[in-house]
């Protein structure tokens, strides 16, 4: 996405963003992460606890992958 914009002295600023392909990565993989952890659901804990496993999972596993190699 780019957008054309002016400074403070009218001079012509270009803002160029360029993430949303990891952006569109990291929503799919917090989708399947949250199916998969919502599949065996049976009541609304269990929906809760599934959505806010979805959204720790990453860090769980950086932290094993960062204890895994001595860091």
């Amino acid at each position: 996405m780019m957008r054309h914009m002016r400074g403070e002295s009218g001079e012509r600023i270009r803002i160029i963003n360029q993430h949303g392909t990891f952006g569109s990565i990291a929503f799919v993989t917090w989708i399947g992460a949250f199916v998969y952890f919502i599949h065996d659901a049976k009541n609304f804990g269990d929906f809760l606890f599934g959505f806010l496993e979805a959204w720790v999972w990453p860090g769980i596993l950086l932290y094993h992958v960062l204890k895994a190699v001595g860091a």
